[in-house]
């Protein structure tokens, strides 16, 4: 049985600030997680009838955005485009004018590192999803997902206390 259009859009509405930080975290780019926030959503509208009532709809939307983010890079590989200039150093959730240094320090922390583990890092101590919904995101299993953790946890720690990784 497939979930009303009027919930889904709802839940959508509700879980914004996640999307925008997962596509954050994928992109490293305010204007690319914006149009990748996007285009999940109009990708999660027009295939409302694949969701189904009782599923995870954080997990279903991270996956969309997931696999929409592969499709961009896919393409722009064949296309051969030119990369965006770096960040400007603006975040959609935090900036440095209106937060404290330690949490732009975790922000910068996280850019560094390799994307399995920033992803890893993103959806579950960032956006709370469970191992399993998690795993199922990034289509690896649940062991993989567990020492991509330890691995980013132990690089974070080191990179927020100065200490080599």
């Amino acid at each position: 049985m497939t979930a009303p259009t009027e919930e889904i859009s709802e839940g959508i509405v509700a879980l914004l600030p996640r999307l925008r930080r997962f596509a954050r975290s994928l992109s490293r780019n305010q204007h690319d997680a914006d149009d990748l926030t996007q285009l999940a959503i109009e990708r999660a509208l027009r295939n409302h009838a694949q969701f189904r009532t009782g599923a995870s709809l954080s997990g279903w939307l991270f996956t969309i955005m997931k696999n929409a983010w592969l499709d961009h890079l896919r393409a722009r590989t064949r296309h051969r485009e030119v990369a965006l200039p770096e960040d400007s150093g603006e975040h959609p959730a935090v900036s440095p004018v209106d937060t404290d240094t330690e949490l732009w320090s975790v922000s910068e922390a996280m850019d560094k590192l390799p994307e399995d583990q920033r992803l890893a890092i993103a959806l579950v101590l960032v956006e709370g999803l469970s191992y399993k919904e998690a795993s199922e995101v990034l289509e690896i299993p649940m062991g993989t997902l567990t020492s991509r953790l330890a691995r980013g946890r132990a690089a974070l720690a080191a990179a927020l206390s100065g200490e080599p990784a």
